[in-house]
């Protein structure tokens, strides 16, 4: 793909830039006020919305931070705040910037909107343009940003100048706030209407938690038989109300989300059962006890989009130690008498599976079921990868999905769990991408250009949290990921695979909207994805680096430059690629989990 900036957009950039700094050269009116809320930097990103941006200590024109942002794919990085402002009234918009094709602009204007850009600036290098608002607008966007590919970029000192809006008055406190009969996982708040709310905010322990419109919702990602205290406060244009009074809440004792009797901590493999490769088959009989949930690859579909799973055992011309279908219905009965799981895993990286009509999922449900049943498996595990979930482009907010192979994926999943009951297991194993990179970036994005595979599992995760058992994301053959510490984390060490699950067990905002929070998930519903050995795929870490992840992450001791955002002793264990690429390697992942958690 061609990256280079398009020559039109570069023109128009110039004829929007040139009158902006004939226009800077008169002073600002006496009544002019500074609008920009933190233009320094001085309090990090406070005030701004920004994708892959941190505040850094230098380089700095002013003060002693400053922003740098750093394009990465199709994002530009952007930074953006909303500002309120007069009606048909006169802004100078102005700030300093270092790097090469950096942006500044307000939209939103009601009139034209402007930006002015530089095209290299080695040393900080001033930009500004004016505008006028409309005859309405009361609200206008400024904002920074890079362009795609050419590094990263500083911003400091920005500002607006002009009149200031009508702050008005924060709404009234909410009264009335009341918890329903919780479950283990979530509990259905409601309150009365506060005068002047246009919105409220949700606070769980003190922490804003959702953003919402009307006067109640269900909070969710809670765990069980715990304690919650929640509050909620007014918004408006004018700011917050203080926080109502407090609700306690306890969640129910009984975990949800599959079977209570997996094991505290578990080790979850894939058992190549339906192909050979160079690490060998072998006899479901012959896996070890220490693996306690065994995902049998692959059930794959007989085109992308018909929906008909199938399950085909490895021949014996490709492998030559292939048991019977006898002898292997007989060793799943064996496992599950000794108290493992077996599952059927559809998908792989070849198995593209999209349920892109009613008639697929439907499909999809009965095809499913009859291999469950053919062999009396425990569930089911969804390895969608490659192309299977992608997002429409109108499709924006993974609470409230619309992209037909997500919708249907959904209702057939939820199909299978209630046809087999509270007994059903239920796991996944996304990557990173469709998971973790959603902290930046969701689908095509508002401006798109953006892939719209990007976060596409986050809508499924969320939908069936309550019928989930394990989520173990594959942290292997993954690049750079953004952590909730706004720094890029690659593989190869612990801070990558603690960053990641910390991302899960804390929630984080997609695509950066402070309104739109995925939340954590419960620690007994998290294994940690890692491979097996060298052979088994890029982003293997020697077995000391396992250990470190598990005790930062369960014991909050020996961490590495990520510090997670809580302990997690209950997290539910590891998953790997391969229980084959580990018995070739000779056992080293199964010791290493055996010996850490006894």
């Amino acid at each position: 793909m061609n990256r280079s900036r398009p020559a039109v957009a570069l023109l128009t950039a110039v004829a929007l830039a040139v009158p902006a700094f004939t226009a800077l050269s008169s002073a600002a009116e006496a009544a002019d006020a500074e609008l920009a809320r933190n233009g320094g930097f001085e309090a990090g990103l406070d005030g701004w919305t920004c994708t892959a941006a941190r505040s850094v200590t230098s380089p700095v024109r002013t003060g002693s931070s400053a922003l740098e942002a750093t394009p990465a794919g199709n994002d530009h990085a952007q930074c953006s705040q909303t500002v309120t402002v007069r009606p048909d009234s006169q802004y100078t918009l102005s700030g300093y910037v270092r790097g090469a094709y950096v942006y500044l602009g307000a939209s939103g204007t009601g009139t034209t909107d402007v930006s002015t850009w530089t095209q290299s600036a080695p040393d900080w290098q001033r930009l500004g343009t004016t505008f006028r608002t409309g005859a309405s607008t009361t609200r206008v966007t400024i904002y920074t940003h890079g362009w795609y590919g050419t590094g990263a970029y500083q911003a400091d000192d920005i500002s607006l100048l002009g009149p200031g809006g009508s702050t008005g008055v924060p709404p009234a406190t909410p009264t009335g706030l009341k918890a329903g009969a919780p479950s283990a996982t979530s509990v259905a708040l409601s309150w009365s209407a506060a005068s002047g709310a246009t919105s409220y905010a949700l606070y769980r322990d003190g922490v804003k938690t959702q953003t919402v419109n009307g006067t109640s919702t269900t909070a969710t990602g809670l765990s069980a038989s715990t304690a919650y205290t929640f509050q909620v406060a007014g918004v408006n244009d004018a700011g917050e109300s203080a926080k109502s009074a407090a609700v306690t809440v306890t969640t129910a004792a009984s975990g949800g989300g599959g079977p209570s009797d997996l094991p505290a901590h578990a080790l979850v493999g894939y058992l190549h059962a339906s192909f050979a490769n160079g690490a060998g088959y072998t006899r479901l009989a012959d896996v070890p006890d220490s693996w306690d949930v065994i995902d049998l690859a692959f059930g794959e579909p007989t085109t992308t989009t018909s929906g008909d799973i199938r399950f085909t055992r490895c021949p014996v011309t490709q492998c030559p130690n292939v048991e019977s279908d006898a002898d292997f219905k007989a060793a799943i009965k064996a496992k599950q008498a000794a108290g493992k799981k077996v599952l059927i895993s559809i998908g792989g990286q070849n198995g593209q599976v999209q349920l892109t009509t009613a008639a697929a999922r439907d499909t999809f449900v009965s095809s499913v079921s009859k291999i469950i049943d053919t062999y009396g498996l425990d569930g089911l595990d969804v390895d969608f990868e490659g192309h299977s979930l992608s997002l429409n482009a109108d499709d924006t907010d993974f609470r409230n999905p619309r992209t037909p192979v997500i919708v249907n994926l959904i209702a057939a999943l939820r199909t299978l769990k209630a046809r087999y009951g509270s007994g059903f297991v239920l796991t996944m194993a996304p990557e990173t991408f469709f998971v973790q990179m959603g902290y930046q970036f969701y689908g095509t994005g508002k401006w798109g250009g953006q892939d719209p595979r990007c976060g596409a599992y986050l809508p499924v995760i969320h939908a069936l949290r309550d019928d989930l058992t394990l989520l173990h994301v594959q942290d292997y053959n993954s690049g750079p990921i953004m952590g909730l510490d706004n720094q890029y984390h690659s593989m190869g060490g612990a801070d990558f695979h603690t960053a990641m699950t910390d991302m899960l067990l804390t929630g984080f905002p997609v695509a950066g909207d402070a309104g739109a929070v995925f939340p954590p998930l419960r620690p007994d519903q998290v294994a940690i994805g890692m491979p097996a050995s060298t052979n088994a795929g890029n982003g293997y870490v020697p077995p000391a680096e396992v250990v470190r992840t598990l005790s930062c992450l369960t014991e909050r001791t020996g961490c590495g430059s990520y510090t997670p955002h809580g302990t997690w002793p209950a997290l539910r264990g590891l998953m790997t690629w391969s229980i084959n690429w580990d018995r070739f390697a000779g056992g080293e992942f199964q010791r290493t989990f055996d010996g850490y958690f006894g």
